[in-house]
C-alpha cells in the first residue's frame, strides 16, 4: 500500500479513537455533550465539560476558567453523585429538563436542573456565557441558571443570599477535599435577623465561627464594586468590575476560610489578596459576651470589657481566656433603669451580633430619636445608628447580652453606644473632659514644666556637691595612713569591737605571696570589681583574693559597703569574708576559697551541667532562698543584694550555695517600702522592671532575681542570653508561653534525667518562678513565703503576667558571656521594655 494512503488511514483511526472537543456555547434539544467534549464560552473566558479533580479517578460536570494554567473549578452540576467512568453525558430532555445521565443505558438520570417545562423542546437551548453562568433558556427566556446554584466558589454577577418571594437561598458550601467536590463541612450563607450580616457554619456540629460586618459595609476592597439588595422580596449581595482584563473569584475552601483571588497573568497563577477568618478577634465571640476584641493587642491580651462591664471570671482572664465574658459591675449604684443611666460610645468597632438586635427601619432622622427609643426600654443594653441613604439612617438596638464586637480601627466599623449607670457615666465623662479639655492640659503642662525645670537644678546641685565629697573621700582613702583610717572607720561601725566577725588586715606582702605577685595562673574569675586570685596563705589555708582593677567602674564606696556589710554577715549560704586589704592605692578582698567556682560556669557549661542532678539543683535552690531570706529578715541589717545573678553564687566542695559580691547592696529599715536612686547598676535579665526602668528597688526586687536564677536553674538557659527559634521572646518570655499552654516541662534542662525527678516538684518551682517575676512588685511572694512554698505543700496563687517578656535590643545586642563577665553596670541600660 502506497504511502499516503496509510498515513490517511492512520489519522481515521485517530479520529475514531478520540472523542471530539467540541468549540461552540450552546447546546440545543436535538444535541447532547459527551465526556471528552468541552462547551466554551463566547470569548474563551469559562468552559463546560467533564473533569476529575485532584488525584481522583471519578468523574465530575463542572465549569473552570478556560485556558488558564491550574485547574480553578467554579461550579459542579454533580458534585455528591460522581460518575464512574467515562460515559457519562448531558442533554435537555423531552419536557425542557436539563439533566446527567451515567451512561446511554441509564434511566434515571445522575443531576438534573429540575426544571419541568413544554411538551416541545424544540425552542430550549443550553448556553456557557462568558460570566461563567450556565443557563436554560426557553424562547430566550431563562428558566434555569447555575448561578442561583452556586457550589463554594463567588463569581462576579453571582448572588449570595435569599429570595424571599421564592425562599431560594443562594450559599456557598466548601468541597470535602481537593480530591472531592462534594459537600463538604463549612458553609458561607446569610443572616437576616436585624441588619443581614454572613456567617461561616460548621455544618457537623451545627454552629458559626466567623461573622461578617452587620450590612451595610462601610469599605471594602477597591478592587470590585459590589451592591448589597435589602428590600422586601430579596436580601442579597454580589460584585462586580469593568475592567475586562481582570479575573477574580470568592472561594470557600475546604478549611472553613473565604478566600479572594485574582489572576496574575504575567506570573501565569491565582494570588490571594484577602482572606478570613484572619486574625484571632475574627473568631466569632472569642471573648465571649459585653466585651470588645482588639486585634493590636495581641501581645498582650486582646479581650476588655466593655464601659459598665467587668470579667465574669477575673482568673480566666489573668490566664488570657475572654471566652467567659463580662457581666454589670457589681456596684450599689449600678441600676441601668430610671436611675440617672445614660450611653458611653465606643468607637469603630463591628456592631454586635444583630440576632440579638431589632431593626427599627429607616426613618429614624437622628441618632438621638434612636437613643431615645433604646432608653425608653429598660432591657435594651445597646444601640447603633447605620446610614441607609443620603438623609436616611437605620437604628439598631440590642437586648440582652452583647456578643462578637471586635475594634476596627480601619475606620470600618460603626460606633456603639453602651447602656451604663450613672456612677460609670460620671466617671467616664470626667475623664473624657480631662483629656479633651485643651485649656487644663496645657496649665498642667505648664505647672510640671516648672517644676521638673526646678528639680533638675536642684539634681545638678546635689550632684556637684557630692561629686565633691567624693573625690575628697578617695583621696583620703589612698593617703599613707589608709589602713588605719579604714580601720578606725570599720571599728566605729561595730561599735568599737573587732571580735564578732574578727575581719583581719592583710598586709599586700602576704597578698602578693599567696598569689604569687597575681600570677594570671591564678585567676579564678573577673567581674564589674576586677579579677579573682586563688592564693595560699603561709598557714596553707586557702583563699580568693577579689583585687579592685584600675578601670573598675566600682569605686571606694562600693568597696567599703561590700566590707561593712559582709562583715556583720554569717550564714552558711553567704560567702565568708576573711579580711581585706588597703596598702599602696591597692584594695582587695579576702574570702573563703570555694573550690567549685560560681554556679553559672555549671549551668551553662555543656559538659558540667549534667553534674547538677535534680537533687543538688533543688538544694542550690533551698540555699539560696535561706540566704536570701536572712539577709532581707533575720540579720542584724537588713540588706537589698541588688545584683544577684547566678555567677554571683558561689559553690562550695558539696556543692552548696553562697551568696556572694554585696558592692551593691543596701541597707534598708522597713519592709516593701521602696527606695529610689540614679544610678541604676546591675546585670541585664536579672534586673525587676521597676529598678531597671525607674530606679525603684525593695526587697521585692531581690525576689525578682532569684526567680529568674530559679528558671535557669531548671532550663539550663541564660537568661540574659536566652535564644531559641523566636529570637523576640526572653527566657521569662518562654517560660510563660509554655506555662499558659500547660506545656512548663519542656523548658526542663534536657540534661536531667527523667527519673531523676518528680514532675509535680519540678512544675511547683517553675511556678514560684514565674510569681517571683511578675510584673507589678506589689504581686511577687516575699523571701520568707518562697522558702515556705519550696519546703511544704501550700497552694500556689495563680501568676499573673511576668515582666520582660520580650526582649529588648540592648538584651538581643549583648553578648551571651556577658553577664558572666561583667556583673555591675558593665552594660549600658538605654531602654527597657516590660512586655
Amino acid at each position: 500500500m502506497a504511502a499516503p494512503q496509510l498515513l490517511f488511514l492512520a489519522l481515521v483511526f485517530l479520529i475514531f479513537q478520540f472523542p471530539f472537543s467540541i468549540s461552540k456555547n450552546t447546546i440545543t434539544a436535538n444535541e447532547t455533550l459527551v465526556d471528552g467534549e468541552l462547551l466554551i464560552s463566547k470569548n474563551s473566558k469559562f468552559a463546560l465539560g467533564f473533569f476529575s479533580p485532584g488525584k481522583s479517578s471519578l468523574r465530575y460536570l463542572g465549569i473552570w476558567f478556560h485556558n488558564l494554567s491550574g485547574e480553578a473549578v467554579v461550579w459542579v452540576a454533580n458534585r455528591n453523585h460522581p460518575i464512574n467512568g467515562s460515559s457519562g453525558f448531558l442533554s435537555i430532555t423531552p419536557r425542557g429538563n436539563l439533566v446527567l445521565y451515567s451512561d446511554r443505558d441509564g434511566e434515571v438520570p445522575t443531576w438534573s436542573a429540575g426544571v419541568s417545562g413544554e411538551e416541545s423542546t424544540e425552542d430550549y437551548e443550553v448556553r456557557l456565557l462568558d460570566s461563567g453562568n450556565l443557563v436554560l433558556n426557553f424562547i430566550n427566556k431563562i428558566v434555569w441558571q447555575s448561578f442561583d446554584y452556586p457550589t463554594n466558589t463567588l463569581l462576579p454577577g453571582m448572588k449570595l443570599g435569599i429570595n424571599l418571594k421564592t425562599g431560594l437561598n443562594s450559599s456557598l458550601t466548601s468541597w470535602k477535599s481537593a480530591n472531592d467536590p462534594g459537600n463538604g463541612e463549612y458553609s458561607l450563607r446569610v443572616n437576616t435577623s436585624g441588619s443581614p450580616q454572613y456567617f461561616i457554619y460548621r455544618l457537623r456540629e451545627n454552629y458559626h465561627f466567623w461573622r461578617s460586618v452587620p450590612w451595610p459595609w462601610k469599605a471594602i476592597t477597591s478592587v470590585y464594586n459590589y451592591s448589597f439588595f435589602f428590600r422586601e422580596d430579596e436580601i442579597s449581595f454580589n460584585y462586580s468590575y469593568s475592567d475586562p482584563s481582570l479575573l477574580l473569584r470568592m472561594t470557600l475552601d475546604e478549611g472553613g476560610f473565604i478566600r479572594w483571588f485574582s489572576w496574575h497573568g504575567i506570573d501565569r497563577l491565582w494570588k490571594e489578596f484577602w482572606s478570613a477568618p484572619k486574625y484571632r478577634c475574627d473568631w466569632y465571640g472569642l471573648c465571649g459576651a459585653n466585651s470588645k476584641c482588639d486585634p493590636n493587642n495581641v501581645n498582650t491580651f486582646e479581650c476588655s470589657c466593655l464601659p459598665g462591664y467587668e470579667p465574669k471570671s477575673e482568673r480566666d482572664w489573668r490566664l488570657r481566656d475572654g471566652s467567659s465574658g463580662c457581666i454589670r459591675k457589681r456596684l450599689e449604684s449600678s441600676s441601668v433603669c430610671g436611675n440617672g443611666e445614660g450611653f458611653l460610645k465606643v468607637e469603630h468597632v463591628k456592631i454586635p451580633d444583630t440576632a440579638a438586635a431589632v431593626w427599627l427601619g429607616r426613618n429614624i432622622l437622628s441618632r438621638m430619636e434612636c437613643e431615645k427609643e433604646c432608653h425608653s426600654n429598660c432591657s435594651c443594653s445597646a444601640y447603633a445608628t447605620i446610614p441607609t441613604g443620603p438623609k436616611q439612617i437605620g437604628c439598631l438596638v440590642w437586648y440582652g447580652e452583647l456578643m462578637d464586637i471586635v475594634n476596627l480601627m480601619d475606620n470600618s466599623g460603626y460606633d456603639l453606644y453602651i447602656r451604663v449607670d450613672s456612677l460609670e457615666l460620671e466617671l467616664r465623662t470626667s475623664k473624657s473632659f480631662l483629656q479633651t479639655n485643651g485649656m487644663l492640659v496645657a496649665v498642667v503642662v505648664s505647672v510640671v514644666s516648672a517644676w521638673l525645670i526646678i528639680i533638675m537644678f536642684y539634681f545638678w546641685f546635689w550632684r556637684r556637691k557630692v561629686r565633691t565629697r567624693k573625690n575628697r573621700l578617695n583621696k583620703g582613702m589612698f593617703d599613707s595612713d589608709i589602713g588605719s583610717s579604714f580601720n578606725e572607720d570599720y571599728l566605729d561601725n561595730n561599735n568599737g569591737s573587732r571580735s564578732e566577725s574578727e575581719l583581719l588586715f592583710f598586709d599586700l606582702t602576704i597578698i602578693l605571696a599567696a598569689t604569687k605577685n597575681f600570677s594570671p595562673d591564678n585567676i579564678l574569675g573577673q567581674g564589674g570589681f576586677g579579677s579573682v586570685y586563688k592564693g595560699h596563705l603561709p598557714d596553707g589555708q586557702k583563699v580568693a583574693v577579689k583585687r579592685m582593677s584600675k578601670n573598675s567602674r566600682q569605686g571606694i564606696e562600693e568597696f567599703k559597703t561590700e566590707v561593712l556589710l559582709i562583715a556583720k554577715l554569717q550564714h552558711r549560704n553567704l560567702v565568708k569574708l576573711l579580711g581585706c586589704c588597703i596598702q599602696k592605692k591597692e584594695q582587695m578582698l579576702v574570702y573563703e576559697y570555694l573550690p567549685n567556682k560560681s554556679l553559672d560556669s555549671f549551668l551553662f557549661d555543656e559538659e558540667r551541667r549534667s553534674i547538677l542532678d535534680w537533687e543538688s539543683r533543688l538544694n542550690i535552690i533551698m540555699g539560696i532562698a535561706r540566704g536570701m531570706l536572712y539577709l532581707h529578715q533575720d540579720s542584724r541589717l537588713r540588706i537589698i543584694h541588688r545584683d544577684l545573678k547566678s555567677s554571683n553564687i558561689l559553690l562550695d566542695a558539696e556543692m552548696n550555695p553562697k551568696i556572694s559580691d554585696f558592692g551593691m547592696a543596701r541597707i534598708f529599715k522597713y519592709d516593701h517600702i521602696p527606695d529610689k536612686t540614679t544610678r541604676v547598676v546591675g546585670t541585664y535579665g536579672y534586673m525587676s522592671p521597676e529598678y531597671a526602668i525607674f530606679g525603684k528597688y525593695s526587697i521585692k526586687s531581690d525576689v525578682f532575681s532569684f526567680g529568674v536564677i530559679l528558671l535557669e536553674i531548671i532550663s539550663g538557659k541564660r537568661s540574659s542570653g536566652f535564644n531559641r527559634d523566636d529570637l523576640s521572646l526572653s527566657l521569662i518570655g518562654h517560660v510563660w508561653e509554655l506555662w499558659t499552654e500547660n506545656r512548663a516541662m519542656e523548658i526542663v534542662d534536657s540534661s536531667l534525667k527523667d527519673l531523676s525527678y518528680k514532675v509535680e516538684e519540678v512544675l511547683r518551682c517553675i511556678q514560684i518562678g514565674i510569681l517571683c517575676v511578675q510584673e507589678d512588685a506589689e504581686d511577687r511572694p516575699t523571701m520568707s513565703a518562697v522558702v515556705l512554698m519550696l519546703s511544704s505543700e501550700i497552694a500556689l496563687p495563680p501568676p499573673k503576667q511576668p515582666a520582660f517578656t520580650y526582649r529588648t535590643s540592648s538584651d538581643s545586642a549583648s553578648s551571651p558571656t556577658a553577664e558572666g563577665s561583667f556583673s555591675v553596670d558593665d552594660m549600658s541600660i538605654t531602654s527597657v521594655s516590660t512586655r
